[in-house]
């Protein structure tokens, strides 16, 4: 099973759409991931990753959400 996980952009470097890259934040842990499949994204955005490839930005109030989903279960299997 694969899982994409929301996180926040923190930099992006690059002009490039095919090897833009970004620092994102994932709830205190950050990450190098490509922007090729999410070339709209800008600091500060919240994108779906998976693989370490950006394939979406989201809306904010839907990463919330997620991330919020994501704890509950993360409680749950403590």
């Amino acid at each position: 099973m694969c899982l994409a996980i929301p996180g926040q952009v923190l930099a992006i470097a690059g002009d490039d759409a095919l090897t833009r890259s970004a620092r994102v934040a994932f709830g205190g842990i950050v990450k190098q991931i490509a922007l090729a499949f999410a070339p709209e994204a800008r600091v500060g955005d919240y994108v779906l990753v998976h693989a370490g490839v950006a394939i979406a930005v989201l809306d904010p109030a839907e990463a919330a959400h997620t991330l919020a989903s994501l704890e509950t279960l993360a409680e749950d299997a403590e």
